[in-house]
């Protein structure tokens, strides 16, 4: 008899959050545009749909193609909402970091387990104007994806780090050199970003699974030996650092995420709202998220 274990296989979809380069991937096959709208507006960019072998993505420019949105400006709420529509069941964020340690050198990639918001003006939520909900955030990554993130990356060897906290900035300037060396005393510090942390939050209220491939592109400011990051370094760094986080997406398409995430039920104890006295418009610009949890309209 086999005693080998044989997972049920799961319907993964996989969203890819990041540069628009990403998918332009070879393998990528069956490639099309998905334009999406939202009750928070419009996303960053049409969603770019394409199978890897049998295993479905949708790929979201998060900046928009040619980077027209800053990181504050960025359409959290309606990107989110755009791939929980198309049937995300995952989502891998790749993104552009400065690396926090010595260890991590530019060129490596973080698979970060934390976050610190350092943000001041971005949404936090889905749940405003007649509803409340307090969802779990103590582990802001999920296992699930993090876990397909590593194995990745172990497959292509390439160069990564399974942990560390990443701090999220407001930006759109990157940190002077008294708040680099401040950040880098707060224990467990790894990367320093400005757009994730908005994403993680309101994934976690539309219960899907989301994790960070992070790129370290420089040293923020910090290191003495190094010059201080400017956009070129990060641009050139970013270029060279795509073919790898490519390798890695056609990993996790190959041996995508599987097994129960406490996210994909983040929301089952957390509206505090009755459902009798949420407004009709609340409703239905939830609807999306809290129908299968709220009685039948009517």
């Amino acid at each position: 008899m086999n005693s080998s274990v044989h997972r049920v296989p799961e319907h993964v979809v996989l969203g890819v959050i990041g540069g628009s380069g990403l998918y332009e991937m070879p393998g990528l096959e069956r490639v099309r545009e998905v334009r999406v709208s939202t009750p928070f507006g419009d996303p960053s960019d049409a969603l770019i749909e394409g199978w890897l072998g049998s295993q479905q993505l949708f790929f979201l420019p998060r900046h928009g193609r040619g980077h027209r949105f800053t990181p504050t400006e960025v359409p959290y709420q309606a990107n989110i909402w755009a791939l929980k529509s198309v049937g995300v069941t995952d989502i891998v964020s790749v993104s552009a970091v400065g690396s926090m340690r010595e260890d991590i050198h530019p060129g490596d990639m973080v698979l970060v387990d934390q976050f610190i918001d350092r943000t001041v003006s971005r949404p936090r939520t889905f749940f405003d104007r007649g509803v409340v909900a307090h969802v779990g955030f103590s582990d802001p990554v999920s296992h699930r994806v993090h876990a397909a993130l590593k194995r990745a990356c172990e497959k292509v060897h390439v160069r990564h780090h399974n942990n560390g906290a990443y701090v999220c900035i407001e930006g759109p300037q990157f940190s002077t050199r008294a708040e680099s060396h401040t950040f880098r005393t707060w224990p467990g510090v790894a990367v320093i970003g400005m757009t994730n942390l908005p994403e993680a939050r309101l994934a976690r209220e539309a219960e899907i699974p989301y994790a960070t491939l992070a790129l370290a592109t420089d040293y923020d400011c910090w290191h003495e030996a190094h010059d201080a990051v400017t956009v070129e370094q990060v641009i050139a760094t970013l270029h060279a650092n795509i073919a790898n986080a490519q390798k890695i997406i056609r990993a996790i398409a190959a041996d995508p995420p599987h097994g129960p995430c406490p996210s994909q039920e983040a929301l089952k104890f957390a509206v505090m709202t009755a459902p009798a006295v949420i407004p009709a418009e609340a409703r239905q610009r939830l609807a999306l998220f809290l129908d299968k949890y709220l009685p039948p309209k009517g």
